[in-house]
């Protein structure tokens, strides 16, 4: 009998440099019936690694910026995946790493792809066997596809380096202490201002009586629930609707509607001009609390805070007079915009939270919550950032319950802070355009179905956003778009894109050039608002829109326009 045969060397343990600890995934929906949870790391991947680790030896991080420095660093990628439910864990999950590529960003990169099991177990892909090549620039996005009953689960990947690097360790945090003493007193540094709370108790008192009360969210892609998993059941804004219903409803909230109006990319700049359809269905809905968080995606605000106390003004002025509550989220970086949108809710005395005032100031000392605890990526939160900004409104709702009725309102009329010039815009597309103004077009007929989508309310699945455009197709020329309308101010919403066949439109106003709108300056598919117009006075206007020389044969799609008559 011949004795076992002696085992190969095995190989060196190599320094690995995480990029994903413990990650959770969940696979949404999507229009074909696929489950995927998508990360984007175009100009992310570096504050990833820092996110993970905080300080890192930034020759390692410069490689990261491109795929030629990735592959002289990297030596292997390893994924391992955990089942959320144990009785999943013989399915299996397709990751994917997307490389975009130099000369068409989505379409000559490289898709480096592996089967993953679900049980844990690392699958290893060395990076001389993944195909990447010179004809890929930088690593886009990683991709998690679930074929199987798994839908949510926790993900570990990791960079294994060649010789000559090392990775720095990596220290696991404990878990968060939701109970704790130190972490009530971090909830309670949210509320930077109660702010009067006639309306907001009179909403409480509502629910109380079990009478139909509606709390409504308006704002980016913290809204929508990014880096939440899953999305509809995860967000702050689910949480703290449904922290609201445990805490004024003896019937688990059947009485409250949730409605939720977050747009991935979008400033307050949008959110005004979608204000009727998202959240109020053009009248259909009469929010009682209207939740505005903004407050990390109005850096490219035109009016530097115009449009967003026009939103303010908007949703507070309605006939039914909801209470309105400013929400003030945070990047990775203690980044946000209070200095600029604080002032907008002391100028009217508004309930004002702010995730940034709870947990800004224990990030390295006193810690409750780390930043990889509580950031997904280096914007979003992960499930348990989610839940501390729920927390923070709850925090919010029960001291307005505790606080006395306050003898007069808030005055909503008086003069704007920063201007409320936008506060009766209005969504003019094509379901609606010919109520306002004369449309006349030549080859913006075409059906552009590729737009953003995204989850609204209570559902798991995503929509289209602005879907009833006008779009410009490829290969077609002599296109233009005509609107005639009467109007003080106007805002066109077009579709940016990363795909190289659309191209640079210039917009016309009175037979001025005032915008040269181009698809591809952010790079990715979302909706973006551009002022063409701000007049003191109403009157008649004729845009004329036409590709830019050079781009005559590529693509264009408007969205809709904001006006205000």
């Amino acid at each position: 009998m011949r004795g076992p045969t002696a085992p190969k060397d095995p190989e060196k343990k190599r320094p690995a440099l995480y990029i994903m600890l413990d990650h959770n995934v969940a696979g949404m929906p999507g229009n074909d019936g696929s489950f995927r949870d998508s990360n984007f790391m175009e100009g992310r991947l570096i504050e990833q690694v820092k996110g993970v680790y905080g300080d890192v030896d930034q020759n390692i991080l410069s490689l990261l910026e491109h795929v030629d420095g990735f592959l002289k660093l990297v030596h292997s990628i390893g994924i391992s995946i955990v089942a959320a439910n144990e009785s999943e864990r013989n399915d299996t999950v397709q990751f994917t790493m997307q490389c975009y590529g130099k000369e068409d960003k989505y379409a000559t990169g490289t898709n480096v792809r592996a089967e993953c099991p679900c049980d844990g177990m690392e699958v290893a892909i060395p990076v001389s066997e993944s195909g990447m090549n010179d004809n890929d620039d930088i690593i886009g996005a990683f991709h998690f596809d679930f074929p199987g009953k798994c839908k949510a689960a926790s993900v570990t990947l990791k960079f294994y380096l060649n010789d000559g690097y090392e990775a720095p360790e990596i220290e696991i945090d404990p878990p968060v202490d939701f109970e704790s003493e130190q972490y009530k007193k971090m909830i309670e540094r949210s509320l930077i201002h109660l702010g009067n709370t006639k309306r907001l108790k009179r909403a409480i008192e509502k629910a109380k009586r079990g009478e139909e009360t509606v709390i409504a969210y308006i704002g980016g892609s913290i809204t929508q629930g990014a880096g939440a998993k899953p999305i509809d059941k995860k967000s702050y804004a689910y949480l703290s609707y449904r922290a609201f219903c445990r805490m004024f409803t003896d019937n688990d909230g059947a009485n409250v509607r949730f409605v939720k109006a977050g747009v991935g990319g979008t400033p307050s700049e949008l959110g005004m001009i979608r204000y009727e359809k998202e959240v109020t269905d053009y009248g259909a809905i009469e929010p009682d609390i209207v939740i505005i968080e903004f407050a990390v995606n109005d850096e490219g605000d035109e009016t530097q805070g115009a449009c967003f106390e026009s939103l303010v003004r908007k949703a507070a002025n309605a006939p039914y007079k909801p209470a309105v509550i400013l929400d003030f989220s945070v990047f990775i970086n203690d980044w946000n915009l209070e200095d600029r949108l604080t002032p907008v809710g002391e100028h009217y005395d508004l309930p004002m939270t702010s995730v940034k005032a709870a947990v800004a100031p224990q990030f390295g000392s006193d810690t409750v919550i780390t930043r990889r605890q509580y950031f997904y990526d280096i914007y979003h939160p992960t499930n348990e950032g989610h839940a501390v900004m729920a927390d923070c409104l709850a925090y919010l709702f029960r001291k307005a319950d505790e606080s006395p009725e306050p003898d007069d309102d808030s005055d909503f009329t008086k003069e704007p802070l920063k201007g409320c010039e936008f506060e009766e815009v209005m969504l003019i597309d094509s379901a609606n355009a010919g109520q306002y103004g004369e449309i006349k077009q030549t080859a913006f007929d075409f059906k552009d179905s590729d737009l953003q989508f995204v989850e609204r309310d209570l559902n798991g699945y995503s929509t289209p956003e602005l879907e009833n455009g006008w779009a410009k197709d490829s290969g077609t020329t002599g296109a233009e778009f005509a609107l005639n309308i009467t109007c003080r101010n106007l805002i066109l919403i077009s579709k940016d894109s990363g795909d190289p066949n659309f191209g640079k439109a210039d917009i016309y106003v009175d037979g001025r050039l005032v915008l040269t709108a181009d698809p591809l300056a952010n790079g990715w598919n979302h909706c973006n608002p551009q002022i063409i117009l701000n007049e003191a006075e109403s009157e008649a206007h004729a845009v004329r829109i036409v590709m830019h020389p050079g781009d005559e044969e590529k693509r264009f799609t408007i969205l809709g326009f904001g006006a205000t008559l």
